[in-house]
Parts: structure tokens; sequence; C-alpha cells
């Protein structure tokens, strides 16, 4: 199980700091249905990233894996191909950084944010974690990471609902300030909001790199083996 965790562990990161569905659920929070709208958020946001994970773990230790559980060719494969994406997407974020004194646009759709019902508020977590194709590819990553891990099933199953839940850091984490933290969560959760707006880019660009690294070796490694 350790060795599924391990392989897991820095693409569950780069989706735990992506910054929209943080600033889409302080938005959310600020509004008069906050409790509502934040927990069907963040219920939607885990499902989603639930199901691919679940998805591709499955498909990954069962298609064409051996009967010693030696996890398929193809998910090598997948990671040498998502390691080059990371690789691409990581220089692409540089190349796209907002310079210096250039304001930090938001994407119109958060104008609406005060009018969601909990059914909307779901559907947009569920397109930021399924659709997004940042988060997307990085929950693949993850995932396909889990699945090409020589970990029992138990322990791929355990390292599963462990990237869920720090895959979910970013929605979580505001919901629990907003209930538990008074009168202080709004300056809290406002802080993060401007801070991770700020610096996105330069944290993304590292963490797209280093992930475009590791699995590009990891990669080359297992087919080589």
């Amino acid at each position: 199980m350790g060795d599924a965790v391990g392989q897991m562990l820095a693409s569950a990161v780069g989706i735990a700091i992506s910054p929209l569905p943080l600033i889409a659920v302080v938005l959310m929070l600020a509004t008069p249905r906050g409790k509502v709208n934040g927990t069907a958020f963040t219920l939607g946001w885990m499902v989603t990233l639930g199901v691919i994970t679940t998805v591709v773990v499955l498909a990954g230790s069962g298609a064409g894996a051996d009967d010693g559980g030696t996890p398929a060719d193809w998910t090598y494969w997948l990671k040498l191909a998502l390691g080059v994406l990371f690789l691409l997407m990581g220089a692409k974020q540089w190349k796209d950084r907002p310079r210096e004194g250039q304001e930090h646009t938001l994407p119109g759709w958060m104008r609406a944010i005060d009018h969601f019902t909990p059914g909307k508020a779901a559907g947009l977590a569920a397109l930021l974690s399924g659709a997004n194709p940042k988060n997307l590819v990085l929950a693949v990553g993850g995932a396909a990471s889990i699945a090409s891990s020589p970990a029992s099933g138990g322990g791929k199953a355990v390292a599963g609902v462990l990237f869920v839940l720090i895959g979910s850091a970013c929605v979580l984490l505001p919901l629990l300030v907003y209930v538990f933290g008074g009168s202080r969560s709004a300056a809290v959760l406002g802080g993060w909001k401007t801070w991770m707006g700020e610096h996105n880019s330069a944290i993304m660009t590292v963490v797209l790199v280093v992930l475009g690294a590791k699995y590009v070796g990891d990669a080359i490694s297992g087919l080589a083996s």
C-alpha cells in the first residue's frame, strides 16, 4: 500500500492546490446559501474525483494484467503520455503566467454563483474536477500511478480513498473553516483566495514539470523491466 500511496501523492497534491475550485467554493460560501451550496459543491467534487479514480484503477489493475498482478503495459504507456503532457502543460502555464502589474481576471461564470442552487453547485464541481483538462489529467495520472503499483487490491483501494481525500483538500478545507471558523472564517478564506490567485502560475508550473519528469521516468522504467 505504501508504494501505491507514494506513487499518487504528487498528483493528489497537484489537484489539491488547483486555484479554481478553491476560489469557487470560497465565493460560494460567501452567498446567503453558502453552507448548503458549499456542501453540495464539495460532495460533487469528491464523487466525480472518486469515479474517475475508481474507473482508471480498476481498468489498469484488470485489463492486461498477468496472473501475478503485474500491471498492464498500457498503464506505463499512459503514464508516458501523461508525463509528456504534464511537461507541455507546465511550459504553457509558465508562458501564459500573468506579468507583473497585470490584473488577475476571474471567469465570467463566477459572477452567477450568488444565484446557484445546490444542484448547480454540484454540477459545477463535477465540471471543474472531471472536465477541466488540467485537473482531469492529474486525476487520471494519479489513478494510473495507483493502478501500476505492485500493491494488493486492498492497498490500491486505500490509496484511492486517500487520493480523493487529498485531492479534495482545496474544497474540504474551506468548507471546514467556514463551518468551524466562526467570525474569522471570512478573512482566512479571503486570504487563501488572494494568495492562490497570485501564485498559482508559479506553483502549478513547478508541480507539472516535476510530475512530468517523474511520470516519464516511471514509465520508461516500467516498460524496460
